[in-house]
């Protein structure tokens, strides 16, 4: 399917959870942050139902995406559901790791093709500054399961303040070269100011190719990360959130005052 502009869209990534076990600070404050009720949130079903119809309509790559996907109950089970459908070419996950040594056998098994992990620093003192008390070594306890399990390949996901030059995003380069990973460096983003910039090593915020639509876990359709426009699938119905998300995805992104990383998933 294409949008307005002419662009293909066939990549939607989904958030299953706004819930995450960090507390990265660039991505979610100490305290005080107002998570989607349960009773809102998608049902595995109405996930399912939605990539299924998504796929009539020209998707083949879907992302899981958070908060954090691996602390949602049963995850392994949509991993499954998704990846039994016909017409998903590209099933992939990003997140920060921590739970991955336990899921990564049972997600490749279930029809997960390949992961994105969340790594800014190689210093586990600094990494649990950034993540308030994450622990690097299950990280790294994560990458490992996911090479013995065959996720192919495994990228990973680095912050950087200003440019990849940085102490910290240099180490985590080395690491990635010593061991067969393939880097991306994300610049650190603001919605509300509507800072953003193309991913190096990704494609992500490449306003003039993008061929994604989000799906919230609340079940809105946002046809950008930068912008406010949503269309919610439970109020509207699968077909016409779709199809308004793609009439209206912007030329490119702008601000985003009401979303938040967390909820939507970066």
């Amino acid at each position: 399917m294409y949008d307005r502009f002419n662009r293909e869209i066939n990549y939607l990534r989904i958030s299953v959870t706004d819930r995450c076990n960090l507390r990265c600070v660039y991505c979610m404050p100490e305290t005080g942050v107002e998570f989607i009720p349960h009773d809102e949130i998608l049902s595995f079903e109405e996930i399912e139902k939605t990539v299924a119809d998504g796929v009539k309509k020209g998707i083949s790559k879907v992302r899981l995406t958070g908060g954090e996907p691996l602390v949602r109950k049963g995850i392994v089970d949509l991993v499954k559901k998704i990846a039994a459908i016909d017409g998903v070419k590209d099933l992939s996950m990003t997140t920060n790791g921590i739970l991955l040594a336990q899921y990564a056998a049972d997600l490749k098994a279930a029809g997960l093709n390949r992961i994105n992990i969340s790594l800014d620093t190689m210093s586990p003192e600094k990494y649990k500054e950034i993540t308030r008390g994450g622990d690097i070594h299950k990280v790294f306890d994560g990458i490992n399961a996911a090479r013995k399990a065959g996720l192919h390949p495994i990228k990973i996901n680095c912050v950087v303040f200003k440019n990849q030059n940085e102490p910290d995003a240099q180490d985590v380069a080395r690491f990635c070269n010593e061991n067969n990973l393939q880097i991306r460096y994300i610049h650190q983003m603001n919605l509300e100011t509507g800072e953003f910039s193309i991913v190096e090593g990704g494609e992500g915020g490449d306003c003039k190719n993008c061929n994604r639509l989000r799906l919230t876990a609340n079940g809105d359709i946002k046809p950008c990360l930068f912008n406010e426009l949503a269309y919610n699938v439970k109020q509207m119905g699968i077909e016409k959130a779709y199809q308004s998300s793609l009439e209206n995805k912007p030329r490119a992104g702008t601000k985003n005052k009401s979303g938040k990383f967390y909820g939507i998933g970066g």
